[in-house]
């Protein structure tokens, strides 16, 4: 067999690792890294040894003789391999001739996956053998030496995208995850956004980077979420790892910082969700003499800059929407609005129809009766689906849902139709816009929660279709929406009677409700305002209470708290607090988001399992009770934990 021929062979036995090449992902990720500025590519291998990257030659580099550096990501028959390193791929050729025979035993025997170093002269591939998934695929190179600087046991998994992995097993193994073409771009997207952001806040608008402290103040009662208690030496005594650097912030405002932000690292005792880890990162902003448009164009400004080219242009001002909009028409306080569906109150249709729950809620002073309108919800949903959302419905709000159809003979079917005069069924038809074939889903009860079942059956019913084929939310859309005019307060739910912050105690009324908080502060709206993305919060911020009295008044009078858990806070209150407001983003959700990764764990390094576990170190662990013996502490095993200890 010729050496040309053996090639040819070869490259049909590369249809997977092809289809790897030819993903979006991939080639956003390798285009970005084909450098074109010999200075960019320079500075890559200053001070390590090698000559270029894997990912940056090209024809230009024909004749030029390299040192490359990485992983042998194929080895084929001895003929060549293809070695992988942070920035792409390069084909090697392996010499065939007698001179060179111990390069070739050297390459040949080294397992997938091992450390190797290469030198050999930069080649044009053979007419009819380019490869233009690759952005090296104009060039191969030919060995003259070769060094395994580490060889590769058998791993539990392939270092290949295409390899389906569970999420345990990449974790436990995080270290060889690590080195998937996926992950190094979730990365390093995520370092240059990062990178972005702060030479946009520092450079552009002056504001100082200052790390807060983690070893802070006990939980406060009033915190919804619990925070990780770090012991001291000192006999009951403890430190909390914060939630976020909220009061510090705060604190510089009062010291004069006046523009201050830091990429924060922030904890919580919590499980994982897939938005949603123990320990996160945000980026956290604060300013004096601020108000909250202030803080709305920095942000616009700061995502602006730092959005990647590759996702397509942002545009601002971001929409903005009250709270009470969003949760009358979308059911939720953080709304999708890529699509339709939208809540429409039909009380009216329903008003002198004789069924009973109709009856019962429309008569109540918050009741009321709605509906959304799901397209094409009779062919591409089955029976068994609208059984899914009505237990869904009862099980997460105790609601009942109705569902009803019209025919192609703009009929209803539905029990209910039989209720419903031809004047009521068309006015309910009109006022959902409803088509044949579409699925009409229908709640009654307090306004608030009839909303919230219906934003939850809008998402689960968009789930639905589109795992059918129906495509209502364009993946390559990034809708921005800021949600404003927040309640200050809410009922707790435990004791409705009783008032609990509705996002934390440190927010200031809005100027036209000041007056009322003294008086009915269940009706104050907050100067808080959330930024949304695509259905999910990736930001929060508000202007703060700077005045000590009002801060005291709020704790003590409202809340039922005692404000000497914050006396240092108060204290610094009176002493000439500016007025000031702030924000944090959540970054790995952002992130997340941008990559359009399935979970945030996708652009962490080293993430938790959705029980907070560390799966490759395998923490929490256990420890001595020697141990345990300086921080005066003792374990309280549960009665199955401490039969299992002592066998």
């Amino acid at each position: 067999m010729s050496f040309c021929h053996g090639l040819r062979l070869l490259y049909s036995q590369l249809s997977l690792f092809s289809k790897e090449l030819n993903r979006p992902w991939y080639r956003y990720v390798s285009n970005s890294l084909a450098l074109s500025s010999e200075k960019r590519a320079s500075d890559f291998s200053s001070f390590v040894a090698r000559t270029n990257t894997c990912g940056e030659l090209s024809s230009a580099h024909v004749g030029q003789e390299v040192t490359l550096c990485g992983w042998i990501q194929y080895q084929r028959q001895g003929l060549f391999l293809v070695l992988r390193d942070f920035q792409g791929l390069t084909q090697i050729i392996i010499p065939q001739d007698e001179a060179h025979s111990h390069v070739k035993k050297v390459l040949y025997d080294a397992p997938v996956e091992s450390v190797v170093r290469v030198t050999g002269t930069v080649i044009s591939r053979p007419p009819g053998q380019k490869n233009p998934r690759m952005p090296t695929g104009d060039i191969e190179v030919k060995v003259k030496t070769a060094e395994v600087l580490n060889s590769c046991k058998k791993l539990p998994f392939e270092i290949k995208d295409f390899i389906k992995k569970s999420e345990a097993l990449r974790m436990q193994y995080r270290y060889l995850d690590l080195r998937s073409f996926q992950m190094q771009h979730n990365l390093r997207l995520r370092s240059q956004m990062v990178m972005k952001m702060r030479e946009y806040l520092c450079n552009l608008h002056g504001k100082r980077n200052i790390s807060s402290e983690y070893l802070f103040l006990s939980p406060l009662p009033y915190q919804g979420a619990k925070e990780f208690v770090v012991p001291s030496r000192l006999p009951g005594r403890f430190y909390c790892l914060p939630q976020s650097p909220q009061q510090f912030k705060q604190l510089l405002m009062v010291g004069g910082l006046d523009r201050y932000f830091q990429v924060a690292r922030c904890y919580r005792d919590e499980g994982s969700k897939p938005d949603r880890q123990p320990e996160f990162t945000q980026i956290d902003i604060e300013m004096s003499f601020v108000n909250q448009a202030g803080i709305q164009r920095l942000i616009e400004g700061l995502l602006q800059y730092s959005w990647p080219n590759e996702r397509g242009l942002i545009t601002t001002p971001f929409p903005s929407m009250s709270y009470a909009e969003a949760l009358a028409k979308y059911g939720t306080d953080k709304p999708d609005t890529r699509f339709g569906m939208k809540i429409i109150d039909v009380s009216d249709v329903f008003r002198n129809v004789e069924i009973g729950f109709v009856q019962n809620a429309v008569v109540k002073p918050q009741g009321s009766v709605k509906a959304i309108c799901v397209p094409q919800g009779a062919t591409h949903l089955q029976k068994k689906d609208f059984e899914s959302l009505k237990e869904s419905a009862k099980s997460q709000f105790n609601q009942e849902v109705l569902h009803l159809i019209l025919k192609p003979d703009e009929s209803l079917k539905s029990p209910l139709s039989k209720f419903l005069s031809e004047e009521q069924q068309s006015e309910l038809i009109q006022a959902l816009k409803v088509q044949a074939d579409d699925v009409v889903l229908l709640a009654a009860g307090e306004h608030e929660k009839v909303c919230s079942v219906l934003g939850n059956m809008r998402l689960e019913s968009a789930n639905l279709l589109e795992s059918r084929g129906l495509v209502l939310r364009d993946p390559t859309a990034f809708h921005f929406l800021w949600v404003v005019d927040f309640p200050l307060f809410l009922p707790k739910e435990e004791n409705p009677a009783e008032l609990e912050s509705a996002h934390h105690p440190f927010t200031a009324p809005h100027p036209s409700d000041t007056s009322l908080i003294y008086s009915e502060p269940a009706k104050v709206r907050s100067q808080h305002y959330d930024l949304v993305l695509n259905g999910s919060e990736i930001g929060g911020g508000s202007i703060r209470i700077h005045n000590a009295e009002l801060q005291r008044f709020v704790l003590e009078t409202v809340l039922k708290e005692d404000p000497e858990l914050l006396s240092h806070l108060l204290e610094a209150l009176k002493c000439g607090a500016p007025p000031h407001g702030g924000i944090a983003l959540g970054l790995d959700r952002l992130i997340c988001l941008v990559a359009g990764a399935p979970s945030i764990r996708d652009v962490i390094a080293f993430p938790k399992s959705f029980k907070g576990r560390d799966l490759m170190s395998n923490t929490p662990d256990y420890i001595t009770p020697e141990e345990l013996e300086p921080y005066h502490i003792q374990v309280a095993w549960p009665a199955s934990e401490a039969e299992a200890n002592k066998n």
